[in-house]
């Protein structure tokens, strides 16, 4: 199934479009990832999440 509601990161905006009308910046999927018990890759999402959080607090966003 392909998910067409996408959020803005910067703005906030709910939109079906891959670029925001507001404010031009490239949306996301707005819906989470599917879980799964038996998901091996779920301690590698969780160190990039964690790698991403800091360089973003490093760079003062």
């Amino acid at each position: 199934m392909r998910f067409l509601l996408r959020k803005c990161p910067r703005c906030g905006t709910y939109t079906l479009k891959s670029v925001c009308p507001r404010c031009a910046s490239q949306t996301k999927v707005a819906h989470p990832s599917r879980f799964s018990p038996e998901d091996r890759y779920v301690k590698y999402r969780v160190i990039a999440r964690e790698v991403y959080k800091a360089r973003e607090q490093a760079n003062g966003a």
